[in-house]
């Protein structure tokens, strides 16, 4: 990889379904590299998820070589039961990536949103559609937490040289 290529992560983090996406960035420019979800059975308990999601994060730094990552803060008005597994997803992320020693840039949602779409308070519909302007998408993937975590790697790429 040149050193002019920027290989960026981007993580929605979750316990059962955690989306991921690396792009590429030349200045402007950004490529695709990949994406995807990384799933844990819903049927497992709570430590057997998080171990792995965390493992799916250790295999994609190591495959990728991302010099960043982007994952979303936590927001308020969430429930408590969904702000404290929304903590252990992020905390799982965030260990991995320190494990792995790639820097990381935690943004508010509406600072994703408003790096993709110039509105902080667009909707998932309009980040999907600028998502795949901005990468040459002819369809967003699926499922939402992959195009999700494509746009924190876009938020991530207008912020670079900031990090």
């Amino acid at each position: 990889m040149k050193k002019s290529h920027r290989r960026l992560l981007g993580i929605d983090p979750g316990t059962r379904n955690a989306g991921w996406g690396v792009i590429e960035a030349h200045g402007t420019t950004l490529r695709l590299v990949a994406c995807g979800v990384l799933r844990a059975s819903a049927k497992a308990d709570i430590s057997r998820r998080l171990e792995t999601i965390f493992a799916g994060y250790e295999t994609l730094i190591i495959q990728h070589e991302p010099v960043a990552a982007a994952l979303e803060e936590t927001f308020s008005g969430v429930n408590p039961k969904s702000a404290i597994a929304m903590g252990e997803g992020r905390g799982v992320a965030l260990l991995a990536l320190a494990r792995g020693s790639v820097p990381v840039l935690e943004l508010s949602p509406s600072e994703i949103k408003k790096a993709v779409t110039g509105n902080g308070a667009a909707g998932k519909d309009l980040v999907a559609r600028m998502v795949c302007a901005r990468l040459g998408l002819a369809a967003a993937p699926e499922p939402q937490d992959v195009t999700d975590a494509l746009a924190a790697a876009i938020a991530l790429a207008h912020r670079m040289p900031r990090i």
